[in-house]
C-alpha cells in the first residue's frame, strides 16, 4: 500500500518580474518571481514523503503560465489547483542598484484571503505544516493569520517580506514599520526576515526577538546576504518536536516551547560564491530550504546550513524557471 504523504500549504502570490541592472546587457529580462522561488527551494529540499499543496490566487492574465509552471515541480501535489481571479496578475519592475539594494514598482490588484475563502481551502487541504510568504504584503491581515493560526495546528512558517513595504501611487515599494507587531508574531512558529526589514519593524534585533519569542516565535531567522543569517531559538527549541503541542480551534499552549531556560542565538555564515550572480529570490530560498529540513525532522543548525548551502546555488542561477532542478544539482551551471 502506498504510504499517504504529508502535505506543506503554500500561501503566496506569483508575480512576473521585469529585471534592469542585473546582467550587463541592456536588454530587460523578463521571468517569474515572487512565490516561484519558495516553490523551487521547497521542491528541492523536501523529502520524498512531502508534498507541496498551493494555496495561491492568479490572476487571468498569468494563470495558463502560472499553471504550466507548477507542472515542472517534481514535490507538487496530484489535486493542487490555483485559484484564478478576474484581476490583473501582479508584476513587478526590478532595477538593481547593487548585488544587494534594488527599487521595485508594483502593478496588479489581487485581493488577499478573507477568512471565509481560506478556511474552505484549508478545509480540503489536509495539510501538515504551513508557509506563508508576504509578496504582494497583503496576502493577510492580521485578523485572518490570527484565525488562521487558531485553526490550524500545524507549523507554521512566515517570511514578512513585503509586509514591511507599502505602495505608492506610481508602485514603487518603501519601507513602513508594522503595526501590532507582537500580534503578528504570535501568529507563526518560525519568522523570517532581512536585515532592512528587521530594522523597519523594531529599533534594535534583540527587542525584536525578544518581542517575537515572548509572543510565540520558536524560532526568528535574519537573513544579512553576503555575511550569511542569524538565528534566535526559544529555550529548548532545536527540532520540529520541540514545538508546542496546538489544538486548532480549542484552547492549548501559546508560546515558545513553554520551556525554560537560555534563548539561543548563533550566526550562520553564507557560502562563498565564485564570482557574479543573480542574489533574486535568495531569501526565499534560504526560508523554504530550512522549514523543509526542519519538517523533515533535522535539528535547527543542520537545516541553516542546508539552507545557506540552498541560497548559494540560487546564486549561480538565473531566474525561477529549472531553479529547482539546479538546486538539486541535475543541471550545469547557468
Amino acid at each position: 500500500m502506498t504510504q499517504k504523504k504529508k502535505r506543506v500549504g503554500v500561501i503566496g502570490t506569483f508575480v512576473w518580474d521585469v529585471i534592469h541592472g542585473r546582467d550587463a546587457r541592456s536588454v530587460p529580462v523578463e521571468e517569474w518571481g515572487g512565490i516561484t522561488y519558495t516553490l523551487s527551494g521547497l521542491d528541492a529540499a523536501l523529502p520524498t514523503d512531502w508534498e507541496i499543496v498551493p494555496i495561491l490566487k492568479v490572476g487571468h492574465d498569468l494563470a495558463a503560465r502560472a499553471r504550466d509552471y507548477l507542472r515542472t515541480l517534481r514535490h507538487i501535489a496530484p489535486d493542487a489547483a490555483l485559484v484564478e481571479v478576474p484581476y490583473p496578475g501582479h508584476r513587478v519592475e526590478l532595477r538593481y542598484i547593487d548585488d544587494e539594494r534594488r527599487s521595485e514598482h508594483l502593478t496588479g490588484a489581487i485581493p488577499g484571503w478573507s477568512w471565509l475563502g481560506l478556511k474552505s481551502l484549508l478545509d480540503d487541504a489536509h495539510l501538515d505544516a504551513l508557509y506563508v510568504n508576504f509578496l504582494s504584503g497583503w496576502e493577510l491581515d492580521l485578523e485572518t493569520a490570527q484565525l488562521l493560526r487558531q485553526y490550524f495546528p500545524g507549523p507554521i512558517h512566515c517570511d514578512l517580506h513585503m509586509k514591511v513595504m507599502a505602495v505608492q501611487e506610481d508602485g514603487l515599494r518603501t519601507f513602513r514599520p508594522i503595526p501590532n507587531v507582537a500580534e503578528w508574531c504570535a501568529c507563526f512558529d518560525f519568522l523570517q526576515m532581512n536585515e532592512e526589514e528587521m530594522a523597519t519593524i523594531a529599533p534594535d534585533s534583540m527587542s525584536l526577538a525578544a518581542t517575537a519569542l515572548a509572543a510565540g516565535v520558536s524560532c526568528l531567522l535574519v537573513t544579512l546576504g553576503k555575511r550569511g543569517a542569524i538565528y534566535v531559538a526559544a529555550p529548548g527549541f532545536e527540532t520540529i518536536c520541540d514545538l508546542p503541542p496546538r489544538t486548532g480551534l480549542s484552547t492549548g499552549p501559546r508560546g515558545g516551547t513553554g520551556m525554560l531556560g537560555a534563548v539561543r542565538t548563533a550566526l550562520v555564515p553564507a557560502v562563498k560564491v565564485n564570482g557574479a550572480g543573480d542574489p533574486t529570490g535568495c531569501g526565499d530560498v534560504y526560508g523554504a530550504t530550512y522549514f523543509s529540513r526542519m519538517v523533515a525532522g533535522d535539528k535547527l543548525g543542520d537545516a541553516m546550513i542546508a539552507a545557506a548551502r540552498a541560497a548559494a546555488r540560487n546564486v549561480e542561477h538565473r531566474g525561477a524557471s529549472g531553479l529547482a532542478a539546479h538546486l538539486r544539482g541535475e543541471l550545469s551551471l547557468s
